[in-house]
């Protein structure tokens, strides 16, 4: 029997691999500290269809925003 990642470790992990890539500059651990923390932002959010798509874009503005 495999043990599948709750629903928000599969969001995350997958939006920290497809950041990771664009931002190599970085550790991942840095990766998903970001949208670990932009994650729990969007905890509440009673429609959840976008979150990941959310997630993904405010954690790739703040990582560019680290850049500078």
């Amino acid at each position: 029997m495999t043990h599948d990642p709750p629903p928000a470790e599969k969001t995350i992990d997958e939006i920290v691999e497809r950041l990771a890539t664009r931002f190599p500059d970085y550790p991942t651990s840095t990766v998903r500290d970001v949208v670990t923390q932009t994650y729990a932002e969007f905890e509440d959010a009673r429609v959840r269809d976008f979150v990941e798509v959310l997630v993904e874009k405010q954690a790739k503005k703040r990582l560019k925003h680290l850049a500078e």
